[in-house]
């Protein structure tokens, strides 16, 4: 579910509770679209965490920190000269629009008492940051919409600011039975589409639950509704809208049987009754614990897409050579059959007369006649030579062809092995340590002669399982080789997702012997940190370290081993408890 207005005016609510009153200590922009300030009221301090990126736009206050870049942004530097330490007088949302205003008041250069609003606005890619003057003129925006982008609103320093009203809808807190008719009974939609098309802060989901509320089915046409149908839609909006302004929000999540969120709401949903209801304190909490993990993925999805690309560039141009180079494989098998012509023309080659076009003959090798063609101007003896030229010259580009073919084998596996480290890089430090290796073996350019080697911060992951082994799990090239060839020692068990590209798993014995259950766990993180993590069964081979070797030569996290075990499980790691 999106951010809709009912979640907005909870946050406006909450935020309000928390945060008038208080100053804004610490202004912080860790990304382009995004703000971090600190606010310090009655003693305590929060965190007010401000997203306006297009696709994962969200407003909540966190615990967490983020670390932000060396050198503010522009826009960081403005609200840093004008409202750092101010004071948030008020925090609004207008109407049920997806916008929260705040009023923040602070003393100018002159030591003048000012009042300026920083409005956010989420609204999918429209979102947006934008600081103002007292009198509505934008001071500046974390995002400039100029017209060529937006033909409704210029949003540049200089403009006037104005909330667009583009849908024409109306507000379900001042909504009377006139406008609920026009806005709603009278389109020929159904009823739930009606509903979320026609009045402001209205999401598919919170017109779902107000048409369960009236018993009616959300398909049914809303001009076709009878008198008391119509009549209990309008009153299931009044009675929202009198919680709204009441504010008895009671903010929950709803999870599947996997524990998996799958919707959240400011007020618990009656449509919703299939899945587990969890309550919480804060909209703060649901929508952290909710966005959190997508929001991280989002970002780093992003900030890996150049580093994608250069490895998908370099894998396309690698499987392309490698599918040419067994076809120019394939061509020299043929060599064989030139040796026997030579050899054959050597045994029979005192039949030919001069001038033949080919001579049939016994081959000795099978008891089979072969017939050889021959060149009429040479004679049997030059045939022959002919023919091992040829074979000498296939033989040559065989052995060649062979060592290429290997080399570029195993350039395509170690570029498989890169681009399924950065599907499982959960923050910029393995994207750090994921560019060192890509620089490395140069599908990246150094920056200069006094390129310094990058700083690693990125640690593999460490599990602990249900009998109290500590597993750990390698993000990267970098690290599998790291826990398997220096962490590890030889009673250590060793875990790989069979045949495919994935972490290195290790289980520290401690030089006890493993349970049954840490070994299927083990197997369960070595195929969810793979490429087969979609699978719904992985095969995993599994040994003791001391089996393990690095091949001469070979890529960092590339091994050799024989004689291991084998077990197939499925790639789900719930329930597993992580170390961090």
């Amino acid at each position: 579910m999106a951010l809709d207005g009912i979640v907005m005016a909870n946050l406006a609510s909450e935020l309000s509770a928390r945060l008038v009153g208080g100053k804004i200590a610490k202004i912080a922009q860790p990304e382009p679209d995004e703000l971090l300030l600190t606010i310090k009221n009655k003693g305590t301090a929060d965190r007010l965490l401000i997203s306006a990126g297009a696709s994962l736009p969200l407003i909540y206050l966190t615990g967490k920190n983020k670390t932000a870049p060396l050198t503010a942004p522009n826009f960081c530097m403005l609200l840093r000269k004008h409202i750092g330490n101010g004071r948030i007088l008020s925090v609004e949302q207008p109407g049920l629009e997806r916008i929260l205003i705040f009023a923040v008041e602070h003393l100018d250069e002159m030591g003048d008492l000012r009042r300026k609003p920083l409005i956010v606005e989420l609204m999918g890619k429209h979102s947006t940051i934008i600081f103002c003057q007292e009198d509505g003129t934008i001071l500046d925006s974390i995002k400039h919409i100029p017209a060529s982008v937006s033909s409704v609103r210029e949003v540049l320093p200089g403009r006037p600011y104005f909330i667009p009203d583009t849908m024409k809808k109306a507000s379900p807190l001042t909504l009377t039975r006139e406008e609920f008719r026009t806005h709603v009974l009278e389109k020929p939609l159904p009823s739930g589409k009606a509903l979320y098309s026609g009045l402001t802060g209205i999401s598919p989901l919170a017109a779902e639950e107000l048409c369960c509320l009236s018993g009616l089915d959300s398909s049914r046409p809303a001009n076709q509704l009878e008198e008391t149908a119509a009549e209990a839609l309008y009153r299931a909006v009044c009675s929202l809208a009198d919680r709204i302004r009441a504010a008895g929000f009671e903010p929950c999540m709803y999870l599947d049987d996997e524990d998996v969120p799958v919707e959240f709401s400011a007020f618990p949903l009656r449509s919703c009754g299939m899945y587990r209801c969890r309550k919480y304190e804060t909209i703060s909490e649901v929508l952290e614990t909710y966005y959190a993990a997508r929001d991280q993925v989002t970002r780093i999805r992003q900030k890996s897409s150049d580093l994608r690309r250069i490895v998908q560039t370099a894998l396309d141009r690698n499987r392309k050579k490698y599918d040419l180079q067994l076809r120019q494989l394939q061509d020299t098998e043929k060599r064989e059959k030139f040796r026997i012509w030579g050899e054959l023309l050597n045994t029979y080659g005192y039949e030919l007369t001069g001038g033949e076009k080919s001579i049939t003959v016994t081959n000795y090798y099978d008891g089979q006649e072969i017939t050889i063609p021959l060149d009429e101007t040479l004679s049997a003896r030059e045939n022959s030579v002919r023919y091992f030229e040829k074979y000498n010259k296939l033989k040559r580009t065989c052995e060649a062809l062979t060592t290429l073919t290997e080399e570029t084998r195993s350039e395509i596996e170690h570029l498989e092995s890169i681009s399924t480290a950065l599907d499982l890089a959960i923050g910029e430090e393995d994207l750090t340590e994921i560019k060192e290796e890509l620089r490395e073996f140069g599908y990246v350019k150094k920056r200069g002669p006094r390129d310094k080697k990058a700083k690693i911060t990125s640690r593999p992951l460490h599990y602990l399982s249900s009998d109290g082994f500590h597993i750990y799990v390698g993000k990267n090239n970098f690290q599998n080789e790291e826990l398997t060839f220096r962490f590890a020692v030889g009673n250590d068990w060793w875990f790989h997702a069979k045949g495919i590209p994935g972490s290195h798993v290790i289980v520290k014995t401690e030089g006890k012997e493993l349970p049954d259950r840490t070994f299927e766990e083990a197997a369960r993180l070595a195929a969810y940190y793979s490429r087969g993590r979609e699978s719904d069964k992985v095969e995993v081979d599994y040994i003791e370290k001391k089996q393990v070797k690095k091949a001469a030569g070979g890529k960092p996290g590339f091994v050799i081993y024989h004689t291991n075990y084998s077990m197939l499980v499925s790639p789900d790691i719930r329930g597993l408890e992580e170390v961090h």
